[in-house]
């Protein structure tokens, strides 16, 4: 394997692929200089670990490409104060920049193997607010809710309301929403009991996560 320079390999991820992706926020950018990506990466793919790319992972996951990590976390605007639901752990990578942002951090993933995986590397970046745990998160986490951010690390069809019903008021859920090849970023704040605001400022792409509805294919 050959052996990256991390700390070049680092400033161009951020000068050459999120800049450009109008990510300007100083404590985001900070925060991707900090957290080393490389650490979340299995051995076989460390090379890649900051190339503009969806990194595969077991179980025919895939880490998101940095660009799109860096943009969901400055349009959310996590706060110290937020507890965070992310659905779909993947290696950990966005949960560990979640839990630099926030007071908590619970990440529901799927795949037994991917769990114990990122687990293990928050565990070595030293990061004890952030809660990995085995599980659909479809569902979400009533129990332990409602939350300020839920952040879905891979792309849906819809957002079920069974998550929508689980954030604060004040809340904001954000996702990629809709279907190859057209997918959007989608914000949902929930301004009331009953209301929500939304809004799909960007296009992207992301891979699907599992367990979630896909829409029908019949059109009348």
């Amino acid at each position: 394997m050959p052996s990256i320079d991390v700390q070049k390999a680092r400033f161009n991820m951020i000068e050459q692929q999120i800049r450009p992706w109008n990510v300007l926020d100083a404590a985001v950018l900070e925060l991707l200089a900090s957290v080393r990506r490389d650490a979340f990466v299995a051995d076989a793919h460390k090379a890649l670990a900051y190339a503009d790319l969806e990194i595969p992972l077991p179980g025919g996951q895939c880490m998101l490409a940095p660009r799109l990590e860096a943009r969901l976390l400055q349009d959310l605007a996590v706060k110290k104060t937020d507890k965070v639901l992310e659905i779909g752990t993947g290696s950990g990578f966005l949960t560990a920049l979640l839990a630099h942002q926030a007071a908590s951090v619970l990440s529901l993933e799927l795949n037994p193997e991917l769990a114990a995986f990122a687990k293990s590397n928050l565990q070595k970046a030293g990061i004890s607010n952030a809660d990995v745990r085995q599980g659909d998160g479809s569902q979400g986490a009533a129990a332990h809710g409602p939350f300020d951010v839920i952040v879905l690390g891979g792309s849906v069809a819809d957002i079920p309301h069974k998550l929508l019903d689980q954030l604060k008021v004040g809340g904001r859920l954000a996702a990629v929403v809709g279907d190859e090849p057209v997918m959007c970023a989608t914000f949902v704040t929930r301004t009331s009991a009953t209301d929500f605001r939304t809004t799909q400022p960007w296009d992207c792409a992301a891979p699907r996560l599992q367990n979630f509805a896909e829409k029908s294919r019949f059109t009348f």
